[in-house]
């Protein structure tokens, strides 16, 4: 009997308790709230809205004067016989595939030099991930300054070994492989920061167990480390692809997507488009497009790493 009434008093000091914290909780949901309130408000109207607004623009012809007209599918039929658009996605796979390699490869490096106990590594960090947090216009405008053909310090020293200057942003051949390499500086501190998060939660006891079982640092690396960091890999990846795909100012300040052709993303294209021809409709239809190119890619990278989700 008296047990029954012990626990019947224990349940209902349990119960009391639990009272008393609901109402805590609901009002810690109600700060959240809150706080959360003033981004909600910002990725609503800035975000969020502009998307569903550009997908229902794209099945009309609008040129920001006039009023809409719906017009269908025209837009999408457009895109099937338009050469520069068809350019444009071409130059963005290919600008896709110069820099995400090298973006993964030297950013795990770094990051993985950088996780090492060494005298100003602090600084190091810092250090790189400077490129990243400057103004996209003015990376453009400095490395402009740098790819000059007459007066860039890269000519000067090409020419101070004996060779010919290269026309960095002139040639169609060169100018977006020079662009790829100012958008891999740009970036690459950015990735290393992430990849060194990841780096630093894989437990140090795994490293003290392959050394005693006297595993290389190649064996530990491949067994333990790129196995570990595949969430991060994953995130990295999929970050870098987005922000390539919707890369805009670089090439805006630098190129304005030529020589021709040889630079016009989907995003330049986008804007071209909409904001110097007028073809809003026409612009919101690439966006679309941008967007549908985005899922398949993001699509495709998560089947090809299979990231587990108890990881």
């Amino acid at each position: 009997m008296s047990n029954r009434q012990t626990s019947s008093g224990e349940a209902a000091q349990n119960l009391n308790r639990t009272k008393g914290t609901k109402p805590l909780r609901a009002s810690q949901g109600k700060i959240a709230a809150l706080f959360l309130l003033p981004y909600l408000a910002v990725f609503f109207v800035f975000r969020l809205g502009p998307s569903i607004a550009g997908i229902a623009i794209s099945f009309c012809k609008w040129d920001l004067a006039g009023s809409l007209s719906f017009i269908g599918i025209d837009n999408f039929k457009r895109m099937l016989t338009d050469s520069n658009f068809h350019t444009s996605i071409i130059n963005t796979l290919i600008f896709f595939v110069l820099t995400l390699p090298p973006l993964i490869i030297l950013s795990l490096l770094l990051a993985n030099f950088f996780n090492k106990k060494m005298r100003g590594r602090n600084v190091g960090r810092v250090v790189a991930i400077i490129p990243y947090v400057l103004i996209p216009a003015v990376v453009g405008i400095i490395w402009n300054w740098m790819y000059d053909n007459n007066f860039g310090i890269l000519n000067f020293y090409i020419k101070k070994m004996g060779g010919s200057a290269i026309h960095w942003l002139t040639d169609e051949h060169v100018a977006l492989i020079s662009v790829a390499i100012v958008i891999i500086w740009s970036f690459l501190g950015y990735n290393t920061i992430l990849f060194l998060a990841g780096l630093q939660g894989i437990p140090k006891e795994l490293y003290e167990a392959s050394l005693i079982d006297g595993a290389t640092r190649f064996q530990t690396f491949m067994k333990i480390t790129l196995p570990l960091l595949k969430p991060t890999t994953s995130m990295v990846v999929t970050l870098t692809m987005v922000n390539t795909v919707q890369l805009f100012d670089q090439i805006y300040v630098m190129t304005n997507g030529g020589p021709g052709t040889s630079t016009l993303t989907m995003v330049q294209y986008l804007y071209t488009s909409a904001f110097q021809n007028y073809e809003m409709g026409y612009g919101s239809a690439i966006e679309v497009a941008v967007l549908v190119i985005l899922v398949i890619m993001i699509f495709i990278q998560n089947k090809l790493l299979k990231v587990d989700e108890g990881v």
